[in-house]
Parts: C-alpha cells; structure tokens; sequence
C-alpha cells in the first residue's frame, strides 16, 4: 500500500521562498536547487533560516537558528527548558543543535496540491511564526545558555498576566 502519491510539483517551494525574501530585500543564499539559507535581523540578534525541500515526501523544512552559544556545562537545564517551551506550542518545536551549540526552532509544512498563491500564504505565516517564536523565547534561552539560570525561573515572566498599559 502507496501511502504518499508521486505527483511532481509544477514548481519549487524553495523558489516561493526566495521570492518572498527577494520582495522583501533580505539577502539569502541558494545552496542548492532544494536548500536556501536566509539571515534576518531580529530584534534582539541575526536568525538564519534554513528551508529545504523534500520533494518525496512533498515536505518543506524550517529551522531558525538563534545566535546564542551555550556557555553552561550542565545540559540538562537546557532539555528541560525545551521540554516546558514545547509545551505550549501549537506549531514547530524548539530543539538545540548540539554540534553548534545554539537552539533551533523548528517546523516542516507537508504539501499538496495548493496553487502557488495559497502556498505562498501558508509558507509566509510560517516564516512570521518562526520569528516571532524565537523574539519571543530568545531572552529566555539567553539567560539559561549563558547564566545557568534555572528554567522554571528564566520563564516565570512569561507567565505572569499583563494587565493595562505602560
């Protein structure tokens, strides 16, 4: 039983990619006809993000990569904090790439037979996710990669209600 039909696309996801990039004036770098790398300014630090295309699977892929080198020798705070992020999470996970020392956000977007317009949307909202994700969680993995500071307390901010404005 053929669980995943064998359509050929009429185009590359990555192409969209570097189209929504190239409107924007972000530079970004083809690695290959199935991989792009882009770097984006964030507001606390660079983010690369890598997108590749399996075109077997019809699976676009994801990473956005935080600049933030682990200083700290103890790894379980780090899986512990990926752990209680991944909790509330609807889309993607965070995970930590151990050859770079940095943590990554993850997420892959399964493909059908979308028209280029409504894959350019989806491919868009997930870019946006990404990055609004890692400015959300960047001071956070910051002070746990760089201070050692405990997780449950680097995240108790988060947690607390904002009530009226500043």
């Amino acid at each position: 039983m053929q669980l995943a039909q064998n359509i050929a696309f009429e185009y590359n996801p990555i192409d969209l990619v570097e189209n929504i990039f190239s409107t924007k004036s972000f530079e970004f770098e083809r690695r290959s006809i199935n991989e792009v790398v882009v770097e984006v300014q964030g507001k606390w630090n660079n983010m690369l993000l890598f997108f590749s295309w399996e075109e077997n699977m019809r699976c676009l892929h994801l990473s956005c990569l935080m600049d933030i080198k682990s200083t700290i020798e103890d790894r379980s705070k780090i899986f512990e904090l990926l752990a209680l992020v991944n909790e509330d999470l609807w889309l993607g996970h965070f995970s930590y790439w151990t050859e770079q020392n940095m943590p990554v956000f993850k997420h892959a977007i399964l493909l059908n037979d979308e028209d280029e317009q409504i894959l350019n949307g989806k491919i868009s909202q997930v870019i946006d996710i990404a990055i609004r994700e890692c400015e959300r969680m960047y001071p956070i993995f910051k002070v746990v990669l760089t201070k050692g500071m405990d997780p449950k307390q680097a995240l108790y901010p988060m947690l607390m209600e904002t009530l009226g404005q500043a």
